[in-house]
């Protein structure tokens, strides 16, 4: 989509304007950008990009300087979602929350995972197309929300595939890996791709990593295999993205065609 902004400028977006929603932004001639109150870095070619998390607010200003310094802004409004809410009462105590001597593992596992999806590289891979990474069955959807006894849990952020241990995991769009751990306590086999200007895919629950740490990985290849590791009543991928610590919704950015290495022709 192009947006119009003042006279002989433009700025090309391409992505989804609703909550959950990657945006690649393209323009000309710029030499710094904000979303809000957020620099965004800017790459070679003038693209920079950005992300909404589930309950973003509707309203959004990107504002640029062009080479001259002459500041602009646009105003972007975004679309609101309805998410799945799923009520459930009866549930033993020891299924809502964890056991205490965990908790110290959980917070710093969760500072690990954070810390990979917050560095900032300059990979070119975030606008690259991104292809179905496992084949399997849709099991879950991003933003659906559980109440247990009434308390809400945490809304899932991810793109649920359900299939059998083994099944393989491959890389959905090029990307370096930047976090691999066979075991954390929630999500069991983890691994997260960086893509490059804050955009990190995640795999979580796997059976087995077929990658390491700082390896630069094709679309197509083979870098994991789906499992039930982790807390999970099933093997499945759950899949997510990120821009930065905005979760966002891997289906409004995946093209529903297996990644191989000839996705692309």
């Amino acid at each position: 989509m192009l947006v119009n902004v003042s006279s002989g400028h433009t700025v090309e977006l391409k992505g989804s304007l609703t909550q959950g929603g990657l945006v690649i932004a393209e323009l000309a001639g710029v030499q710094s950008a904000r979303l809000n109150d957020k620099e965004l870095a800017i790459s070679p070619e003038g693209k920079f990009v950005f992300g909404f998390g589930r309950d973003a607010e509707t309203e959004h200003t990107l504002s640029w300087v062009d080479q001259g310094g002459k500041a602009h802004s646009k105003t972007l409004m975004i679309t609101t979602r309805d998410y799945d809410i799923d009520r459930i009462t009866g549930v033993e105590k020891k299924y809502v929350s964890p056991p205490k001597d965990v908790l110290a593992r959980i917070r710093k596992e969760g500072a690990q995972v954070s810390a990979a999806r917050s560095k900032l590289s300059t990979l070119s891979y975030f606008d690259d197309p991104v292809y179905r990474p496992a084949k399997g069955r849709i099991s879950g959807v991003y933003g659906s929300q559980r109440y247990f006894n009434g308390q809400p849990r945490r809304p899932h952020f991810g793109l649920d595939i359900a299939n059998k241990t083994g099944t393989p995991v491959l890389a959905p769009v090029a990307g370096k890996v930047v976090f691999a751990n066979p075991d954390l306590y929630y999500s069991g086999g983890t691994l997260i791709l960086d893509h490059g200007y804050g955009i990190t895919s995640t795999y979580i629950h796997l059976n087995k990593l077929h990658v390491e740490e700082g390896q630069i990985v094709e679309l197509g290849d083979h870098i994991a295999d789906i499992g039930a590791t982790g807390r999970v009543t099933g093997p499945h991928l759950d899949w997510r993205f990120n821009w930065f610590n905005e979760r966002l919704d891997p289906q409004l950015i995946m093209i529903d065609k297996l990644a191989t290495k000839s996705s692309k022709e």
